[in-house]
Parts: structure tokens; C-alpha cells; sequence
């Protein structure tokens, strides 16, 4: 059996899944790829869960299946753009579509949270999404929001869930590593 020390990735169908792993393998830590409904029985080795990205629309009822048990595991989460929406859809938010679309390059304000530890308070962000959350969840917080006025990030500090609607994977986003360094070391404890 392997040590506990797991980055899985749930992917729901981005262009980025792969993208999201190398970032992790760089920074020295296993990631795993795991299909989106994978099972908990199969997240054994994980100490913490990155629900990918995907081009399906919560808003429009394209739910992708998932093991609802993932949220019960007692595991970091961190949800990027489609999983930033299904965590909010799960916990009871809304997610909608059209009025907050935004693609490419955004400046993103940015609220003091583990999971933005040395990151300046004003940084650059991908984003390329058309749904957006509209209403956090009851216990969530807004971390981070660009000049539309969307949850571009948001926490339950308490479950260490915390959901992003850009993408820190790529190099757009300025200080993405950051904030993949800080989810896999400082919030899920990898070694």
C-alpha cells in the first residue's frame, strides 16, 4: 500500500486535468486522476481532493455524477471553475448563467485566507467560464471577487472546502502556484 500522500484530481472533463497534475507532481507531490464519480473506497491514499474544471453547465442541468460522500470524507477540497459550482451547487448555493461571463485575463481582489498566504492582495487571474455562483452556500465566505462582481474564490474554512472560478493551474494566473502550494502543503498537510 501506498503512503498517504495524495493529491487526487476528480475530472469532469477539462482541457486542464493533466495541466492540474503536472503542477502538483512539480511542487513533489503524488496526483492521481480519477474519474468524476470515482468512489470514496478508491480515494484511500488522497489527503486532499481538486475537483477539476469542465465544460458542462451546472446552471443549465448538466450535472456530471459524483460521489456525494467525498464531502463526508473529512478531506481538503478545492473546486476549480465547474468544481467551484458544484461545490456551491452541493452545499445548497446557485449557480447561474450568462450575466457574469468572463474569458481570459482578470484582475482579481483578493481577501486574507490560508489558501492565499503571500499572494498580493490584487493579482491577475485566468478565468473562462459562463455560469458563475450567484449565491454561496450558508457558512461559505467570498475570498476573492473581480470587477464583474462574481465568487471568484470562497471557503468553509471549517470543512477546508474552498472553491476557485479561475484556473491556478495555468500561467496566466500570475500567482497560481501559490495557491496550489498552499492547498497541497499548508491546507492538506503533504509532505
Amino acid at each position: 500500500m501506498l503512503s498517504k500522500n495524495e493529491i487526487a484530481i476528480l475530472d469532469f472533463g477539462s482541457q486542464y486535468t493533466h495541466l492540474i497534475a503536472r503542477r502538483i507532481r512539480e511542487l513533489g507531490v503524488i496526483a492521481r486522476i480519477y474519474h468524476n464519480n470515482a468512489s470514496t473506497s478508491e480515494l484511500n491514499n488522497a489527503i486532499g481532493i481538486i475537483l477539476s474544471g469542465g465544460p458542462k453547465s451546472i446552471a443549465k442541468g448538466q450535472n456530471l455524477a459524483y460521489d456525494k460522500a467525498i464531502f463526508n470524507l473529512n478531506l481538503p477540497i478545492l473546486g476549480l471553475c465547474y468544481g467551484h459550482q458544484l461545490i456551491a451547487k452541493h452545499f445548497n448555493g446557485q449557480v447561474n448563467s450568462g450575466l457574469a461571463r468572463e474569458y481570459g485575463l482578470a484582475e482579481m481582489k483578493v481577501n486574507q485566507s490560508p489558501i492565499f498566504k503571500g499572494v498580493n492582495s490584487q493579482t491577475i487571474v485566468w478565468m473562462s467560464h459562463g455560469d458563475n455562483v450567484d449565491k454561496m452556500p450558508i457558512d461559505f465566505k467570498q475570498l476573492a471577487q473581480t470587477a464583474n462582481r462574481s465568487v471568484a474564490a470562497m471557503s468553509n474554512e471549517k470543512r477546508k472546502n474552498y472553491g476557485f472560478q479561475f484556473h491556478p493551474e495555468v500561467n496566466h494566473t500570475k500567482e497560481g502556484k501559490q495557491m496550489l502550494k498552499n492547498f497541497v502543503f499548508n491546507i492538506c498537510g503533504a509532505k
